[in-house]
């Protein structure tokens, strides 16, 4: 594959780096087989215990160094592996598409948006800016400022597995911090990519050896960070299961944690609304990224008036789907990310036939010539209850379940009626609704939109979801104060010393 030979990427690989040297490990050896032809790209080694402990040492040594260096000397380190990403963009990308699955203008989607978050970080190391208050004591002045917090671990997905670490790591590197990396072992070559292009920054700019380190391997190693003291802030994405795993562990150590988990999104569908909009807006939620992303739509509630001329577009814009090699621009629809997320995919179609489910759109595993690697399935629409059990579960699939309601406050409380709260959407040209909708009896999702669909975020806004979501904050806005540790200062520039509060102490 020609677009690995930019990347570094060989046949065997050390998935244990600390930067610009790779460790060597005794650990198993994960293989990437692409999604797309079934194929064996690559094997990595997974970390063992000793590479993990040699990893975090380092980056105990670096975090020294590295919280010395000026921020704005900092972003320019950022500002270099953005330039790089630029130049690397089509490469990384096909390896994102390839690796992982998705569309290859979603996988070069997905390096833009890591150029445009080291684009972001570059402003912000100019900026991470406290504040000044007045004293109640004469001849006192306070502020507070943040500090960098130590060595923050990333845990990511398979389904963004460029971007989300992107997310955090150009931000925990502006402000101070050193990062350790532990990729989805289904995507292990694109992290290896991004350890390569980094390094070549790093090693231009005598950046210490430490400040951006790589473990692949599976659940055990994301235990060992969980449980490690030594990492102050453990930013984790993936599934509620996971993520109340790793909230636990942390949590036993007073540590702090960012989750971004599963999301069960919906767009109301108004009278009111643009149908043409509308139906771009929900059939791109529901299939891009073969609805695999924690944003993917998985629930339309459409209003009774319009339920079923809407029915009837979107039964004809499935229809339309090309479904098949995701490097080929003229498919719509690539593989799932592999057999184990068909056998869910097909395991959640039997259960909503079960409580009552009715396919509008018929589900199934796609066979012969194109198909080799048994990971494409055909979307499919279900007209269903909210109150399913399979409906108000996550399935990281392209299952889209409709239903109808009355009015808008009916059909908040449906979309506000699962589990998780990530991202949501109301497609309406009325302004009341509109505004209604985004109050605080409207969604209660970290995610509102209206007029837009719930999948595709902008890196300028915080991102992240409420409830089983987790509540963390990644990107944009003031996610940045996560990865740092906030700090009161009062400065007493007097030759007396008075108590607050009007204590008298006297000796």
């Amino acid at each position: 594959m020609h677009f690995l030979s930019p990347l570094q990427i060989q046949q065997k690989n050390k998935g244990v780096s600390t930067g610009t040297k790779w460790k060597s490990s005794t650990g198993a050896n994960i293989d990437s087989y692409s999604p797309v032809d079934g194929k064996l790209i690559a094997s990595v080694k997974s970390a063992d215990k000793d590479s993990y402990e040699a990893v975090l040492q380092q980056a105990a040594t670096a975090f020294k160094e590295w919280r010395q260096w000026p921020a704005p000397k900092r972003g320019d380190i950022v500002r270099q592996i953005g330039e790089e990403l630029r130049i690397q963009k089509h490469a990384l990308g096909q390896l994102v598409s390839y690796e992982m699955g998705k569309s290859l203008q979603e996988g070069l989607g997905e390096v833009q948006e890591m150029i445009d978050i080291c684009d972001f970080a570059v402003g912000l190391s100019r900026q991470l800016h406290g504040l000044t208050m007045h004293s109640e004591r004469p001849g006192h002045r306070m502020y507070e400022q943040y500090h960098p917090l130590g060595i923050v671990g990333i845990i990511s997905a398979f389904n963004f597995p460029v971007a989300v670490w992107s997310w955090n790591t150009m931000l925990a590197w502006v402000c101070g911090d050193v990062c350790v990396w532990k990729p989805s072992e289904k995507t292990p070559l694109c992290a290896i990519a991004c350890q390569n292009i980094a390094a070549k920054v790093f090693k231009k700019n005598n950046v210490p050896e430490g400040v951006n380190n790589l473990i692949t391997g599976d659940r055990e190693v994301g235990e060992w960070m969980s449980n490690d003291t030594r990492i102050a802030l453990l930013s984790a994405t993936g599934s509620t299961r996971m993520g109340k795993a790793v909230s636990a562990a942390v949590a036993a150590r007073l540590g702090k944690s960012l989750l971004e988990l599963g999301g069960n999104n919906a767009i109301i569908i108004s009278k009111d609304a643009d149908l043409d909009m509308a139906l771009i807006g929900a059939a791109f939620g529901a299939v891009g990224t073969s609805g695999q992303r924690c944003t993917s739509t998985r629930r339309l509630i459409i209003h009774e008036k319009i339920y079923n001329r809407f029915k009837e577009k979107l039964v004809n814009a499935y229809g339309q789907l090309k479904i098949g090699d995701p490097l080929n621009e003229k498919n719509h629809v690539g593989p799932l990310i592999d057999t184990i997320a068909v056998e869910m995919y097909k395991d959640a179609i039997d259960k909503c036939k079960a409580e009552g489910g009715n396919f509008i759109v018929e589900g199934g595993v796609l066979k012969g010539k194109g198909y080799e690697s048994g990971c494409y399935v055909k979307p499919c629409i279900a007209e269903a209850k909210n109150s399913y059990a399979i409906v108000q579960h996550e399935t990281f699939a392209p299952i889209l379940y409709i239903m109808k309601y009355k009015n808008l406050e009916e059909a908040i409380a449906m979309q506000n009626g699962v589990p998780q709260g990530l991202s949501s959407a109301i497609m309406t040209n009325n302004l009341r609704e509109a505004e209604q909708y985004l109050s605080a009896v409207g969604s209660d999702c970290g995610i509102a939109n209206v007029n837009i669909g719930t999948s595709g975020a902008e890196i300028g806004g915080a991102f992240g979801g409420e409830k089983e979501t987790g509540g963390g904050r990644e990107s944009g806005s003031d996610a940045w104060k996560v990865y740092m540790r906030r700090q009161t200062n009062t400065i007493n520039y007097t030759d007396k010393l008075p108590l607050a509060q009007g204590i008298k102490f006297d000796l």
